[in-house]
């Protein structure tokens, strides 16, 4: 995708338009239903425009954090995290960092308190959130027991095991990212990008 494409639609003044654009480049494989979840880090004067974007979508958000006029947004389909953090090598590993999976809002409470922790300095980020952002957990473990170091590549996230799965993955995330953009700029409404569940 052009440079310019990106610098234009980032420059627009329509903060809900704008809001929509930033939704589609970050969490494109997230809104086509590819991802379990997504996060961003959205200005609080564009935060307002949340319900908006999101209206007739099958999606939720909920801020983590805010901190020096930003907010870190986690976006998920309630049916699909719940059903996700379930499943048993994701469920045990964030039992591990005391997170009560079988109630998916209580698992939300936690990460949040996490990661505001972090925002106020009394405490490292919470990296097992990439355990809700849908990464392999074999990576999350890697990540957290290396503190970032190493690994054979890196993508939408940092890979330590399986890099051509996750080659492949990034490759249909790329995928998900130019379809939702050219869909957003042939004017159709986020809801009709959106793939609903």
């Amino acid at each position: 995708m052009p440079v310019e494409v990106v610098s234009y639609m980032l420059s627009v003044c329509d903060p809900e338009r704008r809001l929509q654009f930033q939704m589609i480049l970050q969490c494109a494989p997230f809104l086509k239903g590819i991802k379990t979840a997504c996060i961003m880090n959205i200005e609080d004067r564009y935060c307002q425009e949340l319900d908006k974007v999101l209206a007739g979508t099958d999606m939720e958000y909920r801020c983590l954090a805010a901190d020096r006029g930003r907010r870190l947004i986690l976006f998920y389909r309630r049916r699909k995290l719940a059903a996700y953090i379930m499943r048993t090598e994701v469920r045990e590993f964030l039992e591990g960092y005391g997170y009560p999976c079988r109630d998916l809002d209580g698992a939300l409470d936690r990460l949040s308190g996490r990661v505001r922790r972090y925002a106020r300095r009394d405490a490292g980020f919470p990296h097992e959130i990439g355990a809700f952002l849908d990464y392999p957990i074999e990576d999350v473990r890697s990540f957290i027991a290396c503190k970032g170091r190493g690994g054979v590549m890196k993508g939408f996230w940092k890979v330590y095991h399986a890099p051509e799965r996750a080659r492949l993955t990034f490759q249909v995330y790329d995928m998900a990212r130019l379809c939702a953009v050219n869909e957003f700029l042939a004017g159709m409404p986020m809801k009709d990008i959106v793939q609903r569940e």
